[in-house]
Formats: C-alpha cells, sequence, structure tokens
C-alpha cells in the first residue's frame, strides 16, 4: 500500500534510474534538470554529476565507475512532469562513463553500425563485465524513432544490435541465473523474456520475427511500462505508470503482487540495505524518491558493491 511508502526525498526534476552506492546513500538520474543527483539516507541531496543531456539509467560496472544511459536531452513545458519531444539542442543519445568519485562524464558510445544512438535508457552488466541496453527512441509530435536493444563492453572497445526495430524497450535486467534477459516495452504495457545464448547473444529470432523475445506478462489495464528491477527469487519488479503501481511478476508472467505508488509515474524501482530488502522507488512525476520493505529481497547486481 502507498501508506507503506516513505519518502525520502523531494524537489528532484524527473528523478530515475537508482542506485544504492557502497557508503548507503542513493545516486539517482534527474532528467528534467541534465544532471544526476546524490541523496543520503537522512535525505540531503547535492549535485553528484553535470552529465547535461537526458541522463536516464545507471548502473555500476566492473571497474567501480558509474555506467549512464543518457537519452540526450528532452523538451519540457509548463503542466507536463515527463518530456514531450527531443530538446532544442538534442542531436543524438549516448552511453557515458561517470568518475565514482568526481562525477566527471566521458563519452563511451554515441553510435552503433554508423547509426547515432537515439534514446537510451536503461541497462544491467552480466558477470562477464560487457552490459545490455534499451534504446527507447525518441518520440516526436507525428513520429518516433525505433528503439532496440544491444549489447556493449565498458572499455568503448565494442557495441552490438541484438534486437531492431522495437516499439519501446525501456526497462531491462537479467534473472538470477543470467539465462534470461527480461525487457519492459513501454507502449504496450509488456513484459519480454529473451534467453540468452552466450555474453552478449540472444536466441535468434525466427524468419520474419523482429526479434526472439517472448511476452510473458500485461496488466490488462490502460498502463505504460518503465524500469524493472529483479527479485532473488526471480520475480520481477515493473514500474507501471499513469495506474501508478509497482507490478510484481512470475517468470511464468503471473502477477504476484500490485503495490499502490502516492505518485502516477513511478517509473525505476532498485533494493538496497543489509537484506536486501529496502526498496527505492523515483516518484516522477512529483519529484521524489519513496522508501519501503519489499516482501521479498531483491536481486544483488552484478557490480553493486
Amino acid at each position: 500500500m502507498s501508506d507503506d511508502v516513505k519518502i525520502l526525498a523531494t524537489g528532484l526534476g524527473f528523478p530515475e534510474g537508482p542506485v544504492v552506492c557502497p557508503d548507503g546513500s542513493i545516486i539517482v538520474t534527474e532528467i528534467r534538470n541534465n544532471q544526476c543527483s546524490r541523496i543520503t539516507q537522512d535525505g540531503k541531496v547535492s549535485v553528484f554529476s553535470k552529465c547535461g543531456g537526458g541522463p536516464n539509467g545507471l548502473a555500476y560496472g566492473p571497474d567501480g565507475a558509474l555506467y549512464l544511459c543518457n537519452n540526450g536531452g528532452s523538451l519540457y513545458v509548463e503542466g507536463h512532469s515527463m518530456g514531450i519531444a527531443p530538446h532544442p539542442d538534442y542531436k543524438f543519445g549516448s552511453i557515458q562513463r561517470l568518475d565514482p568519485k568526481t562525477g566527471e562524464a566521458t563519452l563511451l558510445y554515441k553510435e552503433c553500425d554508423g547509426h547515432l544512438l537515439s534514446a537510451p535508457n536503461d541497462l544491467v552488466f552480466d558477470t562477464s563485465g560487457g552490459f545490455y541496453f534499451t534504446d527507447l527512441g525518441k518520440r516526436y509530435a507525428r513520429q518516433r524513432d525505433h528503439g532496440g536493444i544491444y549489447y556493449a563492453l565498458p572499455d568503448g572497445s565494442k557495441i552490438t544490435r541484438l534486437a531492431f526495430p522495437f516499439l519501446s524497450p525501456n526497462g531491462c535486467s537479467l534473472s538470477p541465473d543470467g539465462k534470461i534477459l527480461y525487457v519492459a516495452d513501454t507502449e504496450s504495457a509488456r513484459l519480454y523474456a529473451f534467453d540468452v545464448e552466450g555474453p552478449g547473444q540472444l536466441k535468434k529470432p525466427a524468419p520474419f520475427a523482429a526479434h526472439s523475445g517472448r511476452p510473458i506478462g500485461g496488466t490488462g489495464k490502460n498502463s505504460r511500462f518503465d524500469s524493472i528491477a529483479v527479485l532473488a527469487n526471480g520475480n520481477i519488479t515493473v514500474a507501471t505508470l499513469s495506474t501508478g503501481y509497482i507490478t510484481e511478476f512470475s517468470p511464468a508472467g503471473d502477477i504476484v503482487r500490485a503495490v499502490k505508488m502516492p505518485d502516477s509515474y513511478p517509473t525505476n524501482i532498485c533494493f538496497g540495505g543489509a537484506d536486501m530488502r529496502t526498496a527505492y522507488i523515483t516518484l516522477s512525476d512529483t519529484g521524489r524518491i519513496g522508501v519501503m520493505q519489499w516482501a521479498t529481497p531483491g536481486l544483488k547486481l552484478n557490480y553493486n558493491g
């Protein structure tokens, strides 16, 4: 229930991408404010990185640095908390590396196969040290860029397109054994599962299919999906927009529980604490960070301290 959600911090510019740091603080991206911020356990907020653009998904890599999906920037108008179009200065999306001490941002990738990235959204590292990431695709007034799923190495040496086109891939995460890549599609509000056959290798699609993902879950309601996080038991939590829930699915696609949030745009969830049951949730419409105890522990990510 939303009454169980306590507010840790307020006044943020459409926060997303929360990660729990080794010292217990939380770093979030602020898409609207073009920066990443650090939040201490007593709710104090400070700027961590002036990365620019539209910082979105964030994750620790094997070298202890933070890796950022930057959507390149969005246009905001009065009365809308969410961006409605690319920012007038938008040129491309990118993957950036953030120094864990200074927050200094360096460009890692801006294109794949000679094509500029559109709007990288979320990423997850595997045990071999590479990362899968989604590109949501930019939305325009009468059209949109195709989205896609990619795999890259953190040293900047290799980026590979795995699934393209894809309507609007958003959150992504790996199963506890690393054999399934889960991807949430925003506009269709579907949760997809891809079989992983090796580092950066997904099962090949059937003839004439755009990708090999199989839809395993949906809410049956007029909602949209944002980011996801996998639990230690293998279930998948999905931030569900418009209806304002965190929806927990089993690997078979059954809804285990749906927890109402005090916000219509809960966009991301991550886990921390000694027992990994402390859930940090970005309440993006109102610019807040919520915290609550989840029923079961979250999955420890490969390089998050």
